[in-house]
């Protein structure tokens, strides 16, 4: 169920939007002061704020504006105030959108589903832009090139990322060093098969708990090495 924090002074226009919402299967909230709906935006986690332009202890402008340097969530204003400039400063702070009262509940209603929607797609289509893998507590974000173990950055270096990268694309499959060398590196090992202990030496020590008894990458004796899944 999507949340809506509705933040408007005028007690009975916020009761009467949040009855509509309500009964299009919305979860409401209301705050009657710019002081409580700015914390109480930045506290919680919200899909939508509704937000007056005239409020007691800071103003709807400023509102917007201490919100969008945090979130990036739609941000619908209302106001009586129909002046050009009101609507231009508003949207120029970051509103979504801008409705002058009086306004139908019915439209309101529509504009919040209309702007959730588009940021559902945004989201999806920002998620699909990075490729990434997840495997037991690994997550290798191809894209920007960065890995987290249990939810903490760690820092690799590019023939590290790209060793560790190759692996778990490649997951229960023993290769050589000789192939992990020619594949990362792009050269025959001529004697540099070290290079490729050294470097799965240095992931396991920011992958593993115990080095010493890998979950991750397996030494195969005799082989090579395999990431297990």
């Amino acid at each position: 169920m999507n949340r809506v924090l509705i933040i408007e002074d005028e007690q009975a226009i916020a009761e009467l939007e949040k009855d509509y919402l309500e009964l299009s299967d919305f979860s409401v909230d209301i705050e009657n002061s710019g002081d409580t709906g700015l914390s109480r935006a930045l506290s919680e986690e919200y899909d939508i704020i509704i937000l007056d332009l005239m409020l007691p202890g800071m103003d709807g402008f400023e509102v917007c504006r201490r919100i969008r340097e945090k979130k990036q969530i739609p941000l619908l204003m209302v106001s009586a105030k129909k002046d050009d400039v009101d609507k231009i400063r508003g949207l120029g702070l970051g509103a979504d959108d801008y409705m002058t009262k009086p306004f139908s509940p019915s439209e309101l209603v529509a504009r919040v589903k209309a702007h959730l929607s588009r940021y559902e797609r945004l989201m999806a289509t920002n998620q699909k832009q990075n490729d990434i893998i997840e495997i037991r507590g690994i997550k290798i974000d191809k894209t920007a090139r960065r890995v987290f173990i249990d939810g903490e950055e760690k820092a690799f270096t590019t023939k590290e990322f790209d060793l560790l990268t190759f692996l778990a694309e490649n997951p229960n499959h023993v290769f050589s060093k000789e192939e992990l060398f020619r594949e990362i590196w792009d050269m025959d090992s001529i004697g540099d098969i070290a290079t490729v202990t050294v470097h799965i030496k240095k992931i396991r020590e920011k992958i593993e708990i115990d080095t010493s008894k890998p979950q991750y990458i397996e030494t195969i004796w005799g082989v090579g090495y395999r990431f297990k899944v």
